[in-house]
C-alpha cells in the first residue's frame, strides 16, 4: 500500500476518532489553546498598538520592541517558560501568548498612524471630543488594519501551538511528537495535515471576516496598507 493510502487509512480507522486520544477532542484542545492565548495576546497588544497609534509618540520603540519579540524563537520561549511554571498547559500558553502580541502591536499602531489628519481635523472642526474622534472616526478607519494583525496572530499561534505536545500538553501536535517517538510516518504526517488544514481554516475564515466588515472603498487601500504594515514589520 502505498504512503497517502496508508495515512487515507489512518483517518479512516474509528479508533482513531474516540476518546481521549481521538482526533476530535485533540482538535478541541488545540483550539481551546489558540483562542485562549490570542485572546489575552489581543486584551494585551490592542490598546497598547492603539493607544500609541491615537497619540503618535512611542511609535518606533513599540515597533521595535515588538520586532524583537519577533525574532525571539517560540522554542526558546517555551523553555524558558517551563522554567517559570513547570510542564503542561501554562508553559505553552505563555509562550503562545508572547508569540501573538507583536502583529497586533504592528497593525494597531500602523492603521490608527494611517488614518488621514484631514479626516481627524475634519471631525475636530465639526466639534467632536478627542474621544469622540478615537472611537467613531480613527478606530472604524483602522479596523481593517487591525484586524489583519489578529488575522496574522491567529495563524502564527494555530501552527505553533503543536510545540504544546512537548511540555505534556494535548492537541493536534500529539500526533506529530508521538509520531516522531514511535517512528511512526503516517501518524506524523497525520497530525501535520491536521495542523495545516486547521490553519488555512482560520486564515480563510478570518480574511473572510476582515473583507465582510471593511468598507467597499476601503477594501484596495486596506490591500496597500497591509503591504506596507509587513514591510514595516519586517524592516
Amino acid at each position: 500500500m502505498s504512503f497517502i493510502g496508508q495515512v487515507l487509512q489512518w483517518f479512516l480507522d474509528g479508533s482513531h476518532w474516540q476518546g481521549d486520544f481521538g482526533i476530535p477532542n485533540r482538535l478541541f484542545e488545540h483550539v481551546y489553546m489558540s483562542a485562549a492565548s490570542l485572546a489575552v495576546a489581543a486584551l494585551i497588544a490592542l490598546p497598547i498598538g492603539i493607544t500609541i497609534g491615537h497619540i503618535g509618540r512611542w511609535g518606533n520603540l513599540a515597533i521595535n520592541v515588538s520586532n524583537v519579540g519577533r525574532a525571539v524563537p517560540s522554542f526558546a520561549l517555551l523553555v524558558f517558560a517551563v522554567q517559570l511554571v513547570g510542564i503542561g498547559f501554562w508553559p505553552a500558553f505563555v509562550a503562545l501568548v508572547a508569540l501573538g502580541i507583536p502583529p497586533m502591536v504592528t497593525n494597531s499602531y500602523i492603521g490608527m498612524r494611517e488614518v488621514d489628519a484631514d479626516v481627524r481635523e475634519a471631525a475636530k472642526g465639526m466639534g467632536m471630543r478627542d474621544r469622540a474622534v478615537l472611537w467613531q472616526v480613527e478606530l472604524p478607519i483602522a479596523a481593517p488594519l487591525i484586524m489583519a494583525g489578529v488575522r496574522t496572530s491567529a495563524v502564527n499561534i494555530v501552527a505553533t501551538a503543536t510545540l504544546a505536545a512537548l511540555v505534556a500538553w494535548g492537541g493536534l501536535g500529539r500526533f506529530i511528537v508521538d509520531g516522531l517517538a514511535q517512528r511512526d510516518t503516517v501518524q506524523l504526517f497525520a497530525g501535520a495535515l491536521l495542523v495545516a488544514l486547521l490553519s488555512i481554516a482560520v486564515e480563510v475564515s478570518l480574511t473572510g471576516l476582515q473583507r465582510i466588515t471593511t468598507p467597499i472603498g476601503l477594501r484596495s487601500e486596506t490591500t496597500t496598507q497591509e503591504v506596507r504594515s509587513t514591510s514595516l514589520s519586517a524592516a
